[in-house]
Parts: structure tokens; sequence; C-alpha cells
């Protein structure tokens, strides 16, 4: 099952006052805050990568994989929206902007 677009609405909803995009990835969705990636959206689950600084924040939190070959992330709750702004303020200190990948001619 695929992630459905009216999903992908609301967490940007639930992102209101951060610089939020997303970009559709083999039927599924990356989101990113200030051009970094922080969630990886999959059959409708949010999940984020399992990094410094979110293990006493997540620690109640379900874990799972986006995808078969994954590491283990988190499953956020993305209607919490008072952890959903802690989360995003964490991520956005440690996650780096992804290097602009240059096409060879």
């Amino acid at each position: 099952m695929a992630t459905e677009f009216s999903y992908i609405q609301f967490i940007l909803e639930q992102l209101q006052g951060e610089e939020a995009t997303y970009k559709k990835m083999f039927g599924e969705y990356m989101v990113y805050v200030d051009e970094k990636p922080i969630f990886t959206v999959c059959d409708n689950t949010v999940f984020v990568k399992k990094v410094d600084g979110l293990e006493e924040l997540l620690k109640d939190a379900d874990g799972g994989y986006p995808y078969k070959g994954a590491k283990e992330h988190y499953v956020l709750d993305i209607e919490n929206s008072e952890l959903v702004k802690e989360v995003v303020k964490i991520l956005k200190e440690v996650i780096p902007v992804p290097k602009k990948k240059i096409k060879k001619s």
C-alpha cells in the first residue's frame, strides 16, 4: 500500500511554520525541512532515522522499517504536535543538507 497524497498534506499541516517540502520516491515520500531530509513516509507511516539526541524523546516510540533493507527507524506519532516540533528541532541540528549531485555530461 503506497502513501496517500492526503497523508502527505496532513504531515505538511503538522509542520506549519517550518519550511517543509516533499519529494515522491518510488511511490513513497521524503519530507524535507529547511532542505534537510527529516521524515521518510511509507505506507502512511512517518519514520524517523535513529540519530543522537532522539533516544530519550522517542524511547516509548515503536520501531519499524520504512522499506526492505533499511535500518530500524522510529515510528513518529505525527498527530502529537508538541512531539513533532521537538523531533524536528533536534533533527534540524543534526541532519546535514544533502550535497547537490553534479550531472555527468
